[in-house]
């Protein structure tokens, strides 16, 4: 499952809920009929639930969205803080250059000289550009970086190699 938002809050009294979405085209999810709901962004794919999409909207900086299992304000509340995904095949394709977070996830680093940095652990949203959590290491001392995920330090990235190239020195 890829997440692919967070609901905030209630909408309104007839069911709708306000979602906070971790990109930045969150209207292309109206293609999709269905979307998936959990409270642990962790879940195994089966502990997701489908929800059928009525209808969504943009509403500020988030989304607002109705579904056909969700009557009313109470319903909408029980979903509060709620995770909302899809499977990887159910999801619009990405324009080129392009990536779901989920995607992201598990790639390795390297820098320019080829120095390994660490694998993507992470992404966080910051408002102005989304940056990388990389893990150098498994044990709980291991370094973190956080690069900023613009073209300024991200030279390339390799989905089939699994692999990231950064302008980022490893002592940074």
């Amino acid at each position: 499952m890829i997440v692919l938002g967070r609901i905030v809050a209630p909408f309104g009294v007839q069911g709708w809920v306000k979602i906070h979405p971790f990109g930045d085209d969150p209207l292309a999810w109206r293609t999709m009929p269905h979307w998936w709901l959990c409270a642990d962004d962790h879940a195994a794919e089966g502990q997701w639930q489908r929800f059928t999409l009525k209808a969504c909207r943009m509403h500020g900086k988030g989304l607002v969205a109705a579904f056909a299992e969700v009557a009313d304000r109470n319903a909408a509340e029980a979903l509060d803080g709620f995770y909302v995904a899809a499977p990887r095949d159910a999801l619009p394709a990405p324009a080129e250059g392009e990536y779901y977070w989920g995607d992201l996830v598990g790639l390795a680093v390297e820098n320019e000289a080829g120095e390994a940095l660490g694998t993507v652990t992470g992404l966080l949203s910051t408002g102005a550009h989304d940056v990388l959590q990389i893990r150098d290491g498994t044990d709980k001392d291991a370094a973190e970086r956080l690069v900023p995920f613009v073209a300024a330090y991200i030279l390339d990235v390799d989905l089939a190699a699994r692999r990231i190239r950064v302008n980022w020195e490893k002592d940074w």
